[in-house]
């Protein structure tokens, strides 16, 4: 079986390359490479996931719809259709993803 995987991309700008490494009924977990646009990127993950840390819940949301608002897309290194609704969580090489 072929290894799946994704672009993160922001328009033309890769942020990352998210490649399977296992899946279960909600979130695919992934090994994440970051691309040339993720350092633009990077501290909103931080945002979020440091408040889900201190369980902010409040302060988690509104960071996951900021990085929401910035459009990005997981496009399909087997060349299915993009995927446009998701929540990522991305840490270091770790991404994790639901659709």
């Amino acid at each position: 079986m072929a290894e799946q995987s994704w672009q993160l991309r922001q328009g033309e700008r890769l942020v990352g390359t998210l490649a399977l490494e296992s899946g279960d009924m909600f979130w695919s977990d992934c090994r994440f490479e970051p691309g040339p646009a993720w350092e633009g990127l990077a501290p909103l993950f931080a945002e979020s996931r440091d408040a889900w840390r201190r369980g902010d819940e409040d302060a988690a949301l509104a960071a996951d719809e900021t990085i929401y608002a910035q459009d990005l897309v997981l496009v399909p290194d087997s060349g299915g259709a993009p995927i446009t609704e998701f929540l990522i969580r991305i840490e270091g090489e770790v991404a994790r993803f639901r659709h």
